[in-house]
């Protein structure tokens, strides 16, 4: 039985790829290159084609004997969502629906359970930011409670089991230095910062210093991109056991201002890293921290990469490797 990761070309998919293919497990992946990269899929076997396209999915269905997905496919900037709301909901809304509604067909027709592990990302709440996790603050969020509170009801009505992981601020790049960050356009704080160090950039933009916070920055909870991948990981083994579904907050439960990172960023890389001050964006809240004791007691889900240090060092490693991303040297 496979693994479908829906997104597995892009930046969290791709490692979540990789670790499943170290644990042996056959995984299929489809994604439509928008976003993501050939380069980035470690192995397993790659469809390039949209979940709206009916007939496409039928292919990937009939074709590999799925028993769980992964779904990362969502169209995932913030102010972008903020211009654009009906991109969002047609990618992000739709395109889950039609995968749910897959799923709910090949589970009828064929007769075998399809255990749906799917993740709802900065959706503008945490347990300890002040902000509501049912109130999102961006239309990007409100996208991901929507595909979030369709879940509950498919597996009220037809049974499709599911596990919701509610993360943060995805960081660094993977041990082997083999795949990292590469977004176009690229909108992650650190990334961006460190395309500074590279001399890519001549300064790091900071979005607003008034915030309600020690230093007038937003804070985050940055979690290394490969921890995220384990938790996947770990809630299709517990679907797999029989487990029920549920909603998981993900992160290192501590967070760093926009400053912090900055400073960091130039211990780790040695370079001096000017920054400027500009004005707020929109949807932006001031303080975004999980907590995630549940994840860790349910999920068995605990991060081995919780040094911030650590997450910006890896995610170095990558970048001067690969300063043009993908397709460089």
């Amino acid at each position: 039985m496979a693994i479908l990761v829906t997104g597995g070309a892009g930046y969290i998919g791709s490692h979540t790829v990789a670790e499943s293919l170290a644990r042996n497990e056959e995984v299929v992946i489809v994604d439509n290159l928008q976003q993501g990269h050939r380069e980035a899929v470690l192995g397993g076997k790659l469809y390039v084609g949209d979940l709206r396209d009916a007939a496409f999915m039928d292919t990937v269905f009939k074709e590999n004997a799925i028993d769980a997905v992964i779904h990362f496919a969502a169209n995932s900037l913030v102010g972008e969502s903020m211009q654009n709301p009906g991109k969002y909901y047609h990618n992000n809304v739709y395109g889950t629906l039609c995968l749910l509604e897959k799923d709910e067909r090949v589970r009828r027709e064929a007769d075998r359970v399809l255990l749906y592990g799917g993740h709802l990302r900065r959706a503008g709440a945490g347990a300890d930011s002040g902000v509501r996790p049912d109130a999102p603050t961006n239309a990007y969020g409100e996208t991901k409670l929507a595909m979030e509170k369709m879940m509950r009801w498919f597996d009220t009505a037809h049974g499709i089991k599911y596990v919701s992981l509610r993360y943060f601020n995805a960081a660094g790049a993977h041990e082997s230095g083999r795949i990292g960050e590469d977004h176009s356009p690229e909108t992650h704080l650190v990334p961006l910062v460190l395309q500074v160090a590279l001399g890519k950039r001549a300064h790091i933009s900071v979005f607003g210093d008034d915030y309600a916070t020690p230093d007038g920055t937003c804070i985050r909870d940055y979690i290394h991109v490969t921890d995220l991948a384990d938790a996947h990981i770990l809630a299709i083994e517990k679907l797999r056991a029989g487990g029920e579904s549920g909603i998981y907050n993900l992160g290192n439960g501590k967070g760093f201002s926009v400053k912090e990172v900055i400073e960091i960023a130039r211990k780790v890389t040695g370079h001096a890293i000017p920054a400027v001050i500009e004005a707020r964006r929109a949807g932006d809240p001031a303080v975004l921290i999980a907590s995630s004791e549940r994840s860790r007691t349910e999920l068995g889900w605990k991060p081995r990469r919780d040094s911030l240090e650590e997450i910006i060092a890896t995610a170095w490693a990558w970048h001067k490797s690969r300063p043009n991303g993908y397709g460089s040297n």
